[in-house]
């Protein structure tokens, strides 16, 4: 990670915490998901800058090593849309390659529909075209117990996460959501309780990985976390004709929970989701789970790095 510089930046009145590498014309910024943070993308940083990119990664507010916003409780995914705009203006870029993994994809594809002539090109994974509102999950589909629909009730998460250290947390969320069915909890127990304490960690994910997680999590909390995305994803941000232009990639793993979501894996495989993004590009990788960026780290730098070279 030597070759990973890090800085704090000035944007809409918080720091945010901002890891970069490489120095090449043409930018790629990565924005993480949820337990993730800056780190989940120390893999592509390293694998981009040598293909001759400059990569960015930022803690988004409120996790990591980012300020909170003064009232988390009212942030949202327009938040991260302007943060990453503002990001781009005091780096002094002026178009961008968006990576988004998990909920990181909402703002990608955010940015993408709103402030088009800032966009080269889009990839996400492990979740297809979907902005809340018009383009949002079902909720009502899902099933009762479901992780989200938990985690959406403020101070359950709280409750919940409350019994154990950060580290635990993390290490459950992860072992959870490496798995390919939904994370459901029963009537009478919560989602931490769905993961057995022998579990091991999956063989792709160190003691020290988790170690650097759990350190970031502990300078942050959860609560922003907890909020964006879980509390705040189904408010309406007023787009009501969303289309992405840019040249895009949807990178899916084959065993991703995500593709149990209803009505999800029709929406992608019978290609609904290119009335959304007609130029894009899908590829379903037959191994991969929900953490395939760090689970499958050679094949999805190729996959990033062939993109990023097609423009």
């Amino acid at each position: 990670m030597e070759k990973i510089q890090h800085s704090h930046v000035q944007a809409r009145g918080l720091k945010l915490h901002v890891a970069q590498s490489g120095t090449g014309p043409k930018v790629v910024l990565f924005l993480h998901g949820f337990p993730e943070i800056w780190y989940s993308w120390r893999h592509q940083m390293i694998a981009v800058a040598n293909a001759g990119f400059r990569a960015i990664a930022f803690d988004f507010r409120g996790y990591g090593l980012s300020d909170h916003p003064p009232e988390p409780e009212k942030a949202s995914f327009k938040d991260l849309v302007d943060d990453v705009v503002a990001l781009l203006d005091l780096l002094g870029i002026n178009k961008v390659f968006l990576v988004g993994k998990d909920f990181g994809a909402v703002p990608a594809f955010m940015v993408a529909v709103i402030h088009p002539e800032r966009v080269l090109g889009v990839i996400t994974l492990g979740i297809p075209f979907l902005i809340p509102g018009p383009v949002g999950i079902q909720f009502d589909l899902l099933p009762k117990g479901f992780y989200i629909l938990r985690w959406a009730e403020p101070g359950r998460a709280e409750a919940d996460f409350g019994r154990f250290d950060v580290k635990t947390v993390v290490r459950n969320i992860y072992i959870l959501f490496c798995r390919s069915e939904l994370q459901v909890a029963g009537e009478n127990e919560e989602i931490m309780d769905l993961v057995d304490p022998s579990t091991p960690l999956p063989p792709w994910f160190t003691e020290e990985d988790l170690e650097v997680y759990a350190t970031l999590y502990q300078n942050s909390g959860f609560r922003t976390a907890l909020q964006v995305p879980y509390r705040c994803s189904q408010l309406d941000y007023g787009i009501t004709n969303p289309k992405v232009t840019a040249p895009s990639l949807l990178i899916m793993g084959e065993k991703d929970y995500f593709m149990k979501f209803p009505g999800m894996e029709e929406y992608m495989k019978k290609g609904i989701v290119k009335q959304f993004m007609p130029n894009l590009d899908i590829t379903f990788m037959p191994e991969g789970n929900h953490f395939v960026q760090e689970q499958l780290p050679e094949q999805v730098n190729e996959l990033i790095i062939t993109f990023l070279n097609k423009d």
